[in-house]
């Protein structure tokens, strides 16, 4: 019996998703949406990169193969081809694309160091 958090639901918890709601808001990227939401596009293309899925037809498989997961998953609903489909042939990739720069300089700055950085003055030759 599970006692916690799935580990995909905990790596998506580090993901601001304030600001991906922001960058949804400007793109209008939820507009006539009921179910299927960026975000939830968004885990779903994500959990497919990270079990180094194929095609969509493989990750839709798999997705249903954890439909009963779904949900602690941090999935919603479960999710069609045909929805999926849809999603990621209309909805504007520079929601995506922005939110991705955001993460990258967010991992810059936590990867900047001043370790190789010479202090005091430097006399050129």
């Amino acid at each position: 019996m599970n006692q916690g958090k799935y580990v995909f639901s905990q790596l998506s918890a580090f993901l601001p998703q304030r600001v991906f709601d922001g960058i949804v808001k400007k793109y209008d990227g939820d507009k006539y949406v009921k179910h299927f939401s960026c975000w939830n596009q968004l885990l779903c293309m994500l959990f497919g990169q990270l079990t180094n899925r194929d095609s969509l037809r493989d990750l839709i498989i798999t997705l249903e193969a954890h439909s009963k997961k779904s949900y602690h998953l941090g999935l919603g609903k479960s999710v069609t081809r045909s929805n999926l489909a849809k999603a990621n042939e209309n909805r504007d990739s520079k929601i995506f694309e922005e939110f991705a720069y955001h993460l990258i300089g967010i991992a810059r700055n936590k990867r900047a160091n001043e370790d190789f950085e010479v202090k005091g003055k430097i006399h050129k030759v």
